[in-house]
């Protein structure tokens, strides 16, 4: 008994720790049918109390008390996070191809990019989009054919075409690799379990996102480039003069010097609008008003505001920038300043739906490249989400220069292009402390504290594929898998039993424990299961017979010319050492190279095919070892068929 005991403690301690592996799992299935009870539950509740609630009204009241519930009970999260993942075809989820911009990547690299330049680089685009040649080579050769040098946006005169290509080259490559770090960063952070964030080509990045199910939230996570800027908003008399100016433009006026400033304006013309009307020194129908002031018809006013925010309709928003954008406008807007929309709209008294304009500094004083931190929070005194903000200490102290030589005016924050919002400087503020405000609840707060805390994107990315599998049709396909690996399992036992009788169900019970220690492997190293891992796991279960098969035949040989069972046993091992092992490796190695070379679900097979091979050799060569030893030893009758 003593030689078997050493043996039978590792088989004992692999048994013990693959079951240790496997409860969170086994919790987290318990965990799920009674939060899916309770749902459903408040599911009922909801419908009863308030028949005409919406489908979107109920799902998100019902999310509400799927957060509440995790959110108060951590062990529930803790136990999801060690259990067997499940992947994208297994729990429903989404799947998203996204395309790094490199277009607007070279534009932001360019010096001084003309419309030469942007006309070439749209042609470049353009042709990429239908090609796999990367953008650089063919604005290149647009270049070339117009015998224009690269040097003339790139790089410095004393560079030629092919030095400039090279950096340009290596700027694109770098741009996708740190855009898959930012991302798998940020999704990280948001809490997906199982991602799989992969790089397909020279520009694309395929991101799996397993059981979300809030998807324009994981799209604007994905997509957010994270551009934080710092502008300083300009004085009301300053923006007004602008505005006139447009305005008359627009109407076909001679505008005046846009360095005079004139405000009467904004106390007696610009607040026509049909539900706000305001008096104006000259009564005018609202034809009229439109006809004379087209911008301020658009673009109101309030005038007993201390600001010059212009109050666009939502369904106007797209018309005041084409106002904005036309030749002969801009020609009266500075350089050095440009509009800037609101991130949110808000609705007014009349019931229509707003968004604030602002004239800021074109140049940011500050960017986000001196954020160090983040955090979503509740404002104390107003209980709105707000996401505060800590600087590196360069940005600290830039931050108290501009802060204390603007006191009295208003600094909007800018993200991705909108202005979140834009509170007056009441004083100098050192410590390198600031916060947003303008979002719309904590989900909205806590989404872009990940954001700014992962980075800003090299360049933006572009969704091109997206596709959404229902947890509907994941839990199908477990069902199936499962029924089908069952369905095998049963199958390949009742051969080993019939064919090898008792030693059959020797075998019969060391494949039981290649699929738990299986199991236990993935659950302890955060393997994540597939479909296509469920068929791996079934390959490995026949794999596993073939190990007994070619043990039990060598057995049955050895039986055949006279040796003992004890003496057929040890031989049989022996002789079927070397064959179990050559199989085994080789088709580990293969599994290797499918998983190096493979993507998305050949992984997951490869991952399932290698950790069961390595289950199966154990199992066979240890498990059935000691098995057969421990009854030849209490003198058992072993049967080979």
């Amino acid at each position: 008994m003593k030689e078997f005991r050493f043996k039978i403690i590792i088989i004992l301690g692999a048994i013990a720790l693959s079951i240790y592996l496997l409860y969170p799992t086994y919790v987290d299935y318990q965990n799920s049918k009674e939060i899916s009870q309770i749902l459903e539950k408040k599911r009922e509740e909801i419908k009863e109390t308030d028949p005409e609630v919406t489908s979107e009204t109920l799902k998100s009241r019902i999310r509400t008390v799927e957060d509440s519930i995790k959110t108060a009970d951590p062990s529930i999260q803790e136990a999801r996070q060690k259990r067997i993942k499940l992947g994208l075809d297994l729990q429903g989820g989404m799947r998203v191809v996204l395309e790094v911009n490199t277009g607007r990547l070279l534009e932001k690299l360019a010096k001084d990019p003309d419309q030469t330049f942007k006309d070439a680089l749209n042609s470049a685009q353009a042709e990429a989009s239908l090609s796999d040649e990367p953008v650089v080579d063919i604005l290149a050769r647009n270049f070339e054919e117009k015998g224009i040098r690269l040097s003339r946006y790139f790089g410095s005169v004393r560079d030629d075409d092919n030095t400039i290509i090279s950096n340009l080259k290596s700027d694109a490559e770098d741009a996708v690799s740190r855009a898959m770090e930012i991302i798998r960063n940020r999704v990280d952070q948001y809490g997906v379990a199982e991602p799989s964030i992969q790089r397909q080509g020279s520009r694309r990045i395929i991101v799996e996102l397993p059981g979300v199910a809030r998807e324009e939230e994981a799209k604007q996570l994905l997509q957010g480039t994270a551009l934080l800027e710092f502008r300083i908003v300009k004085d009301p008399e300053f923006t007004i003069a602008i505005m006139q100016n447009i305005d008359k433009v627009l109407a076909g006026k001679i505008i005046d010097d846009t360095t005079k400033t004139d405000s009467s304006l904004a106390s007696n013309e610009v607040n026509k609008d049909t539900s706000t009307v305001q008096d104006t020194t000259k009564e005018l129908s609202e034809e009229e008003f439109k006809k004379e002031h087209p911008f301020f018809s658009v673009a109101i006013i309030n005038p007993q505001g201390r600001t010059a925010d212009a109050f666009i309709k939502e369904d106007e928003r797209n018309k005041i920038t084409l106002m904005l954008n036309r030749p002969e406008v801009q020609k009266v807007i500075p350089n050095n300043v440009e509009f800037v929309f609101s991130a949110k709209s808000f609705i007014a008294d009349n019931g229509n739906e707003y968004y604030t304009l602002y004239l800021v500094n074109k140049n940011p004083e500050l960017t986000g490249g001196v954020i160090t931190d983040a955090n979503a929070n509740i404002d104390p005194s107003t209980s709105a989400p707000i996401v505060n903000m800590t600087m590196d200490s360069d940005g600290a102290t830039q931050w108290a220069r501009i802060t204390g030589a603007n006191v009295g005016k208003r600094i909007a924050i800018i993200l991705d292009g909108v202005v979140f919002s834009a509170p007056n400087v009441k004083g100098k503020i050192p410590g390198g402390r600031s916060q947003i405000e303008g979002m719309e609840n904590m989900e909205e707060a806590k989404l872009l504290e990940i954001v700014l805390k992962a980075g800003a994107l090299p360049a933006p990315v572009d969704i091109i594929e997206e596709r959404t599998v229902g947890p509907s049709l994941g839990e199908d396909s477990i069902n199936k898998g499962v029924i089908a690996g069952t369905a095998g399992f049963i199958i390949t036992v009742i051969f080993l039993i019939i064919y090898y009788q008792k030693s059959g169900s020797v075998g019969s019970v060391a494949l039981i424990f290649t699929v738990l220690f299986t199991l236990g492997v993935m659950a302890g190293f955060n393997a994540t299961l597939t479909l296509p891992g469920i068929a791996g796991i079934i390959l490995t279960i026949t794999m596993s017979i073939d190990s007994n098969v070619l043990i039990y035949e060598r057995i049955r040989e050895e039986l055949a010319v006279g040796k003992t069972i004890k003496a057929s046993i040890d031989s049989g091992f022996s002789r079927a050492l070397s064959a179990i092992v050559d199989s085994n490796v080789t088709t580990f190695f293969s599994g290797i190279i499918l998983y190096q070379f493979g993507t998305g679900p050949i992984q997951g097979f490869a991952l399932t095919l290698m950790i069961g091979i390595v289950a199966s050799m154990f199992s066979a060569l240890v498990v059935t070892r000691v098995i057969l030893d421990y009854m030849v030893y209490k003198g058992a009758k072993i049967t080979v068929g």
